[in-house]
């Protein structure tokens, strides 16, 4: 059984790299999308005049 865990190691610890360079991806595309909807919004320009 301590073959089996140290085989599986590797594998998992090859794999959670991957999985943050996937979540920051998921993350910067989610940033970039909201910033385009800010940036595509119509709406009325509200300043206070001071």
């Amino acid at each position: 059984m301590a073959s089996e865990q140290q085989s599986l190691r590797p594998w998992f610890l090859d794999l959670v790299p991957f999985l943050v360079v996937v979540l920051i991806a998921a993350h910067v595309l989610a940033l970039v999308y909201w910033i385009y909807r800010l940036v595509t919004e119509k709406q009325p320009q509200r300043r206070k005049a001071h």
